[in-house]
């Protein structure tokens, strides 16, 4: 007898990683029945419209990357980000149990707070963090442990994937309209490709029929870590003449001055996932199948 299908339910659907998830999902050789949903069509914040979302997809496993990830936002309005990136998550949760689904969380290294340490976050480390976006995700986490055994919450960081407004694609923008660059050297965590994420994600959440469900903490980057300064080396060397001639300065956060409190380092280690056999390549190799050079 046929299995019933799997159905998937994405929140952020049209964001860096949910379209990386997307595509991935529709990649597999028995794909499951995916949904992915985002703003208008739905907004975690109201619970109503989560339960119509779950009618609708009657879903076997949720993704939630739905958040608000503005840094500077979450700093100017933190009950905003609360309602979003915490109170959302917990309709998310709640609807999860209803339903019986197991549940992806993604969240975020900006739970840490970084010094006095060089070495990475393990995810059995204690979270500490120092600006409105960290808390308001590590309150959704807390809102997932208590509500739903059947859970992953996947820490990752600097996301960036073709399309999004994301790091590659604001030094590419700014090189293109400067000709110097000032880039910080003190905030370090690892370039994280969607695509990659993606992937490890899927493979994660595929562990979930087995004997032994691996439900827990997971933190899931690409290897290696680097500063915002060497990232956007990296990031113009690739892009090539003439934008890889452009200077590049490095400054402090200090020397910077804008924007929210920033962690100084959060380079996260792959503990959990790496005990199942999953693990992300380096962040350079990833960069460069980006930027369409395989890597080099």
């Amino acid at each position: 007898m046929r299995a019933a299908r799997v159905s998937v339910l994405i929140t952020g659907g049209q964001g860096q990683l949910g379209r990386e998830l997307r595509r991935a999902f529709s990649a597999e050789s028995n794909p499951p029945q995916v949904l992915a949903l985002d703003l208008p069509e739905l907004d975690v914040t109201d619970a109503d419209a989560v339960e119509r979302a779950f009618d609708q997809a009657k879903p076997d496993l949720v993704i939630h990357a739905a958040a608000l990830t503005d840094t500077s936002l979450c700093e100017e309005d933190p009950a905003l980000a609360m309602r979003v990136n915490a109170q959302g998550t917990l309709h998310v949760a709640e609807a999860c149990r209803r339903a019986g689904a197991a549940m992806v969380y993604v969240s975020t290294n900006e739970v840490f707070d970084g010094p006095p340490r060089r070495e990475p976050y393990g995810e059995s480390d204690e979270p500490r963090p120092i600006n409105a976006y960290g808390r308001s995700k590590l309150e959704g986490e807390r809102f997932v442990r208590e509500t739903l055994p059947r859970h992953y919450i996947v820490r990752t960081a600097w996301l960036y994937a073709e399309g999004g407004d994301n790091f590659p694609a604001k030094v590419l923008r700014l090189a293109q309209e400067r000709r110097e660059l000032s880039m910080v050297t003190d905030e370090v965590a690892t370039p994280t490709w969607a695509r990659d994420l993606a992937q490890a994600i899927i493979r994660l959440a595929g562990l979930r029929a087995s004997a032994h469900p691996a439900y827990g903490i997971y933190h899931l980057t690409n290897a290696g870590w680097c500063s915002r300064y060497e990232w956007a080396a990296e990031v113009l060397r690739l892009a090539g003449p003439p934008l890889a001639d452009v200077t590049l300065r490095p400054i402090t956060s200090a020397e910077y001055g804008a924007g929210p409190p920033k962690p100084p380092f959060t380079a996260l280690r792959n503990e959990a996932a790496a005990r199942l056999g999953i693990t992300l390549r380096p962040w350079q190799e990833a960069l460069g199948e980006y930027f369409g050079r395989g890597g080099e």
